[in-house]
């Protein structure tokens, strides 16, 4: 199993998410999108739309991470098209030169639209450096949602290995799991299913091999989770989507670190739509990793969000909003 090594901080800035809320109080290690915009502008300014971060369907983290002395800095994921994207990184005032490699968390469009504009921002800040994409061979199949009348409904593909190779990505596509960024950054290898009740997408289908039809892929074997250990707090988990299942997610990452608290799940939680059947059974696993902060957005559903504040209480579940950053 591929080892990191425990860092001194984290930061996890939200670009893209399906909210914004800038208004409702949040916990002391979250900063809101409108108190970062007041502290880059000196603690005066006027407030209007012109300055205001945008919700998107789809989700994307820059990462920034601490570690005897250095930064390393990591993107998981993209959201779903550019214009947001890069809207937010200006208006928020990152910059992407730092970042020594992008994590494409799984193949759907909502988290990997933006990937070739991503690149060409990061590549014009760093003097052309290409940049390392871990992706998982999978992600590339077209994929569609099967509709009730048995017709399907095509997604947009992700960008290619070729289309992100021309972009200045150096692609490592592999199912096995990785570490970068200097060895803090743990991305995950294939997720094993084990809850009986977390069975994927239903509907979702692929291409076939031949091109000639479509087959079932509701398990989306192609998602990975990342994870970084924070010196006194424990793992810091980001499932982009967990279409896995958020249990099966956080029972492989304590299995792939035995003896490390699980301090935080960050990301989708898919538990909208045709999931909110697994909500109670759900919400009843996650109580028993002991977490101490459950930072849901994205995916996860109003419906979800209720059920995990009933269960966990304003002292634990932090909902993400786009341009919210988690110190850790």
């Amino acid at each position: 199993m591929t080892a990191i090594a425990p860092v001194e901080s984290l930061d996890i800035q939200i670009i893209v998410d399906n909210v914004t809320d800038s208004l409702s109080s949040v916990p002391s290690f979250i900063e809101t999108e409108t108190a970062g915009l007041a502290r880059r502008r000196g603690g005066a300014w006027v407030l209007g739309g012109g300055c205001l971060c945008c919700a998107a369907h789809g989700l994307s983290c820059l990462l920034t991470i601490r570690s005897g002395g250095r930064s390393h800095s990591v993107l998981f994921d993209t959201g779903p098209e550019d214009r947001v994207f890069e809207q937010n990184v200006s208006r928020l005032g990152l910059d992407l030169g730092p970042v020594e490699a992008m994590v494409l968390s799984h193949g759907h469009w909502d988290h990997a639209g933006a990937m070739l504009r991503a690149l060409q921002i990061a590549r014009d800040r760093n003097g052309g450096r290409r940049i390392p994409c871990y992706v998982h061979p999978d992600m590339f199949r077209s994929r569609a949602a099967r509709l009730p009348d048995g017709s399907f409904r095509p997604m947009e593909d992700v960008p290619s290995v070729a289309e992100l190779e021309a972009q200045g990505g150096t692609v490592v596509c592999t199912r096995e799991p990785q570490s970068v960024a200097g060895g803090t950054v743990f991305v995950s290898g294939e997720i094993p299913r084990r809850t009986p009740f977390e069975t994927g997408l239903p509907g979702q289908h692929r291409r076939t091999e031949d091109g000639t039809g479509w087959e079932p892929d509701e398990l989306l074997i192609d998602e990975r989770f990342v994870a970084v250990n924070v010196q006194g707090k424990g793992l810091v988990v980001l499932s982009a989507c967990s279409h896995a299942g958020a249990v099966n997610v956080l029972h492989h990452a304590r299995d792939c670190f035995p003896g490390v608290k699980l301090h935080a799940v960050l990301g989708g939680l898919h538990l909208s739509g045709t999931n909110e059947r697994v909500i109670p059974q759900t919400v009843e696993a996650l109580q028993g990793f002991g977490l101490d902060v459950v930072a849901a957005g994205h995916c996860t559903g109003w419906r979800a969000m209720t059920a995990l504040a009933n269960a966990f209480g304003e002292g634990k579940l932090t909902p993400l909003a786009v341009g919210k950053r988690l110190r850790f």
